[in-house]
């Protein structure tokens, strides 16, 4: 006789073979309890507010919106900030989702710091935010007077959490993040009634890698056509922004401009340039049309192209020729972050250049630590209070940014089956917002970024946009004197949302 299951299964089976005792064994007592999903959270309110010299009577509701699969269960939490105008024609209305990167970060960034209708004080000079309490100020320059805000925080971060049996890592990867993404905007618009307003998407760093999968998924499979797409500090073509690879020569063209831009801004260029734009103009030209033929000649470049190259190299990057000399023409990103200042013991930050720490080691050639990160306690802080004594939320889940710990670890880059081969390389949603924009030829692209932004530098997003089949005529380019998260800076947060207000007309405008 064969038994066949568990261990105990064929003990027990034994024992009634030669006991004669009727017993069963109840296999769905052994399953692990699930827990009951609750109803949805909803903490709505209501508010006035002055935005571009208009007075906006607009309902707050920070609350949950479950995704759910086929059958109609209930897979994931996505919790969101929503601000809508309160008119009778709301179904027509412009609304803009809004998502920040990673991937792992939450909406904190631009919620907080540029678009929503508060936002927290930090220096604009680049200066150390200080310590508690940090001012939490009015934002009358918010585009909420042209278009309603989705404020989304995937999965695993914020107070988003897979529901049931479902674990966060179903939705923690490129394409997996992008299809909750994409069918919780469908969900949204449901819910709402506004599946005829104007849709806009908006995404920091990782977000516009999301948002170009998005646009492709919305576009191409879910037939929900987008008005515009809001690129800040664009990321989708990944080897123009990942300088520590040591053979990638792409990223030695793509951050030249952006290391000029440091330099200048750090006075290690001499004379000092009277206009930054057209010192810029000369290090792109200069990036594309002399060093990138010297790089990719390697050790078959004549001596006299070699020095007349690690001149104008120290001239642009105000390194010296010596350490150009030992760099082999190649300027590694973040080797250059520690270098620049090094004679004054500094070294300057990845996300903002501007910024500048005194590192414990000055010997090390990579930054221990993001002086650019300096801000994010302020910002998380600003938050947390905003979102208790301003929009009422009283919860006891806790609220994740960073994210959960197990992200970053989880997260899989692959774009192919899990039980196919797949050759890894490098990261580029280029060719989803290619086809999206084929699709909708209406539809266009504004692509703001900073000057001094060492992860996600402004050329690459002229590099990367100007290739992949994409029209000329459907980008539009924007420069800010800031970094990443350029509106940290007063003057770019301003112009920001004013170049961002101006998009959104254009794009909503009827012919």
């Amino acid at each position: 006789m064969k038994f066949k299951g568990s261990f105990i299964n064929v003990f027990l089976s034994i024992y009634i073979l030669f006991s004669g005792v009727a017993y069963s064994v109840d296999k769905a007592a052994t399953k692990p309890e699930v827990t009951p999903i609750p109803k949805a959270r909803q903490f709505i309110t209501e508010h006035k507010g002055r935005f571009n010299d208009q007075n906006i009577s607009y309902t707050a509701t920070a609350g949950e919106t479950y995704l759910k699969d086929k059958n109609g269960k209930e897979t994931a939490s996505i919790f969101t900030f929503a601000y809508t105008k309160n008119e009778k024609k709301q179904q027509n209305r412009p609304v803009t989702f809004i998502w920040n990167g990673g991937p792992g970060s939450a909406s904190t960034w631009l919620h907080m710091g540029a678009f929503g209708p508060k936002r927290v004080k930090v220096p604009s000079d680049a200066q150390f935010p200080g310590t508690p309490p940090y001012p939490i100020l009015d934002t009358p320059e918010s585009i909420l007077d042209v278009s309603d805000l989705v404020f989304i925080d995937p999965v695993g971060t914020g107070f988003s959490r897979a529901l049931g049996e479902h674990k966060g890592k179903e939705f923690w990867g490129l394409q997996q993040d992008a299809a909750s993404m994409a069918e919780f905007i469908r969900t949204w618009i449901t819910a709402n009634g506004r599946w005829n307003s104007p849709r806009f998407l908006l995404g920091e760093s990782y977000g516009t890698t999301r948002a170009a999968a998005v646009a492709k998924i919305l576009e191409k499979d879910l037939s929900i056509s987008l008005n515009g797409i809001i690129f800040v500090s664009q990321a989708l073509d990944y080897q123009g922004s990942t300088p520590y690879v040591k053979d990638n020569i792409i990223s030695h063209i793509t951050y030249l401009p952006t290391m000029a831009a440091a330099a200048v801004y750090h006075d290690k260029i001499k004379p000092k340039p009277e206009n930054l734009e057209s010192f810029l103009s000369q290090a792109r030209l200069f990036a594309t049309d002399e060093l990138m033929p010297a790089l990719f000649k390697g050790n078959t470049l004549d001596a006299r192209t070699k020095t007349h190259i690690r001149d104008r190299l120290a001239y642009f990057t105000g390194l010296t020729p010596s350490y150009i000399d030992r760099a082999q023409l190649r300027i590694q990103g973040f080797h250059f972050a520690k270098e620049l200042l090094r004679d004054k013991g500094l070294t300057i930050g990845l996300l903002d250049a501007r910024y500048t720490v005194d590192e414990v080691d000055d010997l090390n050639s990579t930054p221990d630590h993001d002086a650019g990160g300096a801000i994010a306690p302020a910002f998380n802080a600003a938050l947390m209070s905003y979102i208790r004594s301003d929009l009422g939320v009283t919860w006891d889940r806790t609220y994740l940014a960073p994210a959960d710990d197990e992200l970053s670890d989880q997260w899989s880059w692959r774009t192919a089956p899990p039980n196919s081969a797949w050759e890894p390389t490098y990261v580029n949603t280029a060719h989803d917002l290619s086809k999206a924009l084929r699709i909708n030829p209406a539809l266009k692209v504004m692509v703001a970024s900073g000057y001094y932004d060492l992860v996600t530098p402004f050329f690459d997003a002229e590099y990367t946009l100007n290739r992949h089949g994409i029209k000329a005529e459907q980008i539009q380019y924007h420069y800010y004197q800031g970094g990443h998260a350029m509106y940290v800076n007063e003057t770019a947060r301003v112009d920001l949302l004013k170049d961002t207000r101006l998009f959104i007309q254009q794009q909503t405008r009827r012919n």
